[in-house]
């Protein structure tokens, strides 16, 4: 029986316009969970080029590798300064709520 070869998907090899790169930040927006938010800033992050993020907040690139995974727990302000020097920004907008 042939073995099939398997290669890892990496988001960021496809996040190259603005426009992608808020719809990923958005779906993970709205599974609620803080370690696929961290995860996927730091793939868009990363998409961009994690040494530029890294000029552009003032933020350490090993510091910003780890804050932005799934390990990772990143607090606020490190979180707008990365959007920013994404291009992007955060929006509230009312839940969602579904009828029984």
């Amino acid at each position: 029986m042939a073995r099939e070869k398997v290669t890892e998907w990496d988001p960021a090899e496809y996040l190259d316009d603005k426009k992608k790169m808020a719809l990923y930040l958005e779906a993970a927006l709205e599974e609620n969970d803080p370690a696929i938010i961290s995860a996927a800033l730091g793939d868009i992050a990363r998409a961009k080029g994690m040494t530029q993020i890294a000029k552009e907040t003032g933020l350490g690139r090993e510091s910003l590798y780890k804050a932005l995974s799934a390990e990772g727990n990143p607090n606020l302000s490190t979180i707008l300064k990365v959007l920013e020097a994404l291009g992007l920004q955060l929006s509230a907008v009312p839940l969602r709520k579904t009828t029984d």
